[in-house]
């Protein structure tokens, strides 16, 4: 990998060329460029997306941020979505990237463990429609955003490049955000790059947000969001930052994580990484995804019943593990226990036969019955293993049917086990009538038109007009 090589090895021209490459690119990149796969692609993640932020509007800690931002108030630029008002671009990008994060329920890449549009879509919309964009200009500034993110998430993952535990999706997210923010207020080059520097210095995130339950989890990516909204207003005004962050002596592959910037930049500009995202079916954390699909067929196939079952050992890899391995403790955080829980996701599966928002409820996260069954599941790591989210192993042993085995490969919404349009549709109805604000069936049908339909759209700063 070219980040192997020591400073001495590499002129300070290639070090301030990737980041000067990246900051070209998104200066100079136009609607025309982009091919018809892309621009679906961002419709149809950014609908995936503000639905299940309607969804999570009203979680534990998104109201109470809400209300602290709110109360601080300023300039309306852009708005809060589902709650309706508007407040300055940073404020509502980060709201809107919390909301979506919330319930685990968001799109995940294929090929790196981020999530893309949690962090770019909140913090473009957000300046979209605080510089009335057309909708033209806000899908360039979406896909270009998303398409970054993409790439730098891969560019960390190679055999033999060990996770050190950063937060991927907050680290490389407020690249993502901070050049879609430079695109949208119409940075040069030269801008842009600063823009990149400034993401640079905002850069952070860690998984002990997960390993720990906490609400902070889904405020990493809003952090992102807001910095990256922050990087992009700062470059306009003329702050200047550091170029060569991304190879430099103590730039991002340096500092946190190994990254190969031939894989970062292959293809740039003729190749878009946005559409390499899944839709998820579960609102969970996406290792636990192929152990509920194995405990949901398992428990449909045989009737499965917890009182007759004697023991579960379900097999999973060592990243797994980490995430989504250790006790189910729903004492501090209920939701964001049985999230990042796959004792919980088994167990649930089992008892409620779906793993859906309402199993997400305090009371039946808290349900004596699941709490029993999760007791009897025990968690082995196959060290051979390096899937991120699969495959698993489940073994279930039941007084009626002896051992009963379930090996799942992939996780469902990935290109190897699509969810159907219908599935996609009828997952976003579900979310819209749920939040602070549930959607009826004009705005539901509205919202949804509109996206369809964003390229046609004249002005951003009206786009939720008749909707909130």
């Amino acid at each position: 990998m070219p980040s192997a090589a020591t400073q001495e090895d590499v002129s300070t021209d290639q070090i301030v060329g990737v980041t000067r490459t990246l900051a070209h690119h998104s200066a100079a990149l136009r609607y025309d460029d982009l091919p018809n796969y892309a621009v679906q692609a961002a419709k149809q993640f950014m609908l995936d997306t503000l639905a299940v932020a309607w969804a999570g509007s009203n979680a534990p800690g998104c109201v109470q941020a809400h209300a602290l931002l709110a109360d601080e108030a300023g300039r309306p630029d852009s708005t809060v979505w589902a709650y309706g008002n508007r407040l300055p671009a940073g404020s509502s990008a980060f709201l809107n990237s919390m909301f979506a994060a919330a319930l685990d329920f968001d799109s995940l890449g294929r090929d790196s463990p981020v999530h893309v549009n949690i962090v770019v879509l909140p913090a473009a919309l957000a300046l979209a429609e605080r510089a009335h964009a057309s909708g033209k200009e806000f899908l360039t500034a979406l896909v270009l955003g998303c398409d970054l993110m993409c790439r730098m998430g891969a560019s960390c993952e190679a055999p033999g490049n060990p996770h050190r535990g950063w937060f991927y999706t907050s680290v490389h997210g407020v690249f993502g955000a901070a050049a879609a923010g430079a695109r949208l207020l119409r940075l040069d080059a030269a801008a842009t790059q600063h823009a990149l520097g400034i993401a640079y210095g905002q850069a952070a995130g860690t998984q002990q947000a997960v390993i720990e339950p906490s609400l902070t989890k889904r405020m990493q990516s809003a952090f992102a969001a807001r910095a990256g909204v922050f990087a992009a207003q700062l470059a306009a005004s003329g702050i200047s930052a550091p170029r060569a962050v991304i190879d430099g002596q103590f730039g991002l592959y340096r500092m946190y994580q190994e990254g190969d910037t031939a894989r970062l930049l292959s293809g740039l500009g003729q190749r878009f990484e946005n559409g390499n995202l899944s839709i998820k079916k579960f609102p969970s954390c996406g290792c636990n995804h192929t152990a509920i699909e194995g405990a949901l067929r398992l428990a449909r196939e045989h009737d499965l019943r917890a009182e007759e079952i004697e023991g579960i050992e379900v097999n999973i890899s060592p990243f797994m593990d980490r995430l989504v391995g250790g006790c189910f403790d729903p004492s501090g955080d209920p939701q964001v226990a049985a999230q990042f829980s796959i004792r919980y996701s088994i167990a649930c599966a089992i008892v409620r036969r779906r793993l859906g928002l309402a199993e997400l409820d305090e009371a039946i996260v808290r349900d004596p019955l699941i709490g029993r069954l999760v007791e009897k599941v025990k968690v082995i790591v196959d060290r051979a293993n390096s899937g991120k989210r699969g495959p698993i192993m489940l073994r279930i042993r039941s007084r009626r049917h002896g051992e009963l085995a379930c090996r799942v490969e992939h996780v469902p919404g990935s290109e190897h086990a699509p969810l159907s349009a219908q599935d996609i549709t009828d997952k976003c109805r579900d979310c819209f009538v749920r939040g602070t604000r549930p959607l009826n069936e004009r705005q539901c049908e509205l919202l949804m038109e509109r996206v369809a339909g964003i390229e046609n759209v004249t002005d951003m700063g009206a786009f939720f007009a008749d909707i909130l």
